[in-house]
């Protein structure tokens, strides 16, 4: 009989570093965890808190006992017809903006990104000034109450929706992609405009869905610019109601009107914070799985064959 070959075991990656190294990737490791464990306990004490009755949560803090749990927060938020308005108007913004600035910024960035471009440095020079200075909040007012969008929603997609930086990383991408894709479209009698939006962007896919997921959370996230541009309740968005709630501490009108004392109402309206909070990050939690895979995914392999 033939002896069986021992199979020589397979060393771990980390195993292969060397003992500097492995002592700077276990500070990494450690440091990393602590930065999880800070972004995940309070998501987690804020999820617990809004199902938590008011009085338990003020006394004795969170607890496991379910008899101590109620949904009260959810019902009342829920229930109301202004964060359901500022919700509506929120995710219409951010949907609107977000095709507005994606459009935008990768139409500037392409002549940006090609070497023939007449005129580029100079074009590059006016971006990036804007990136460091501005015209101030009482100048961008006035022009926004002498263009007469005051109180409109274009007031809050038009003035943010061509971003600078997001511009620069849309050109870098550009400039990634290998010239060979643009010279075979050439020969094939491609026109640059059916090279741009038939070839180009669609190879593009990554860093569109990248800004479009940015632009998206930072509308989304916003509620400066609807304070300051929009007088109207029925169009202000879910954040300045979560403003309300969370700084101001009045919830909108119904949601503790039936509440007798001072006390009762303080504390559900402590407890309305945290469901207001859960109820507004939702969309961004569903959202992220989705665009997760443009991130890493490598659609240029492929795109130029040798």
């Amino acid at each position: 009989m033939q002896a069986t070959a021992v199979q020589p075991k397979k060393r771990s990656e980390f195993s292969k570093n060397t003992p500097g190294d492995k002592i700077l990737l276990i500070i990494g490791y450690v440091i990393l965890g602590l930065f999880v464990v800070a972004i995940i306990l309070p998501v987690v004490y804020i999820i617990l808190a809004s199902f938590i009755d008011p009085i338990t949560l003020q006394n004795t803090g969170l607890t496991f006992d379910f008899s101590k749990w109620t949904t009260m927060a959810y019902q009342r938020v829920l229930s109301n017809s202004q964060i359901w308005t500022g919700f509506g108007n929120a995710l219409l913004y951010s949907v609107l903006f977000t095709i507005v600035s994606v459009v935008v910024t990768l139409l500037a960035a392409y002549p940006m990104s090609r070497a023939d471009f007449k005129g580029k440095a100079f074009f590059n020079t006016i971006f990036v000034i804007t990136m460091f200075f501005g015209g101030g909040l009482i100048p961008t007012y006035l022009l926004i109450s002498d263009l007469g969008m005051l109180d409109t929603i274009w007031a809050i997609l038009l003035p943010g929706a061509f971003s600078v930086w997001n511009m620069i990383i849309a050109r870098t991408y550009y400039m990634g992609i290998p010239k060979d894709l643009q010279e075979a479209a050439e020969i094939d009698g491609a026109s640059e405009m059916v090279y741009f939006f038939q070839i180009l962007l669609p190879v593009c896919s990554p860093i569109i869905a990248t800004i479009a997921m940015w632009q998206f959370v930072g509308m989304w996230n916003s509620y400066f610019d609807a304070m300051v541009y929009l007088n109207s309740a029925s169009k202000q968005p879910l954040q300045l109601v979560l403003r309300s709630i969370l700084i101001q501490n009045q919830p909108e009108p119904g949601m503790v009107s039936d509440m007798q004392s001072t006390a009762e109402r303080a504390q559900l309206a402590e407890l309305l914070k945290y469901a207001t909070i859960i109820i507004s990050s939702l969309p961004l939690l569903i959202m992220y799985p989705f665009f997760q895979k443009y991130f890493d995914n490598g659609i240029m392999a492929g795109a130029v064959k040798g």
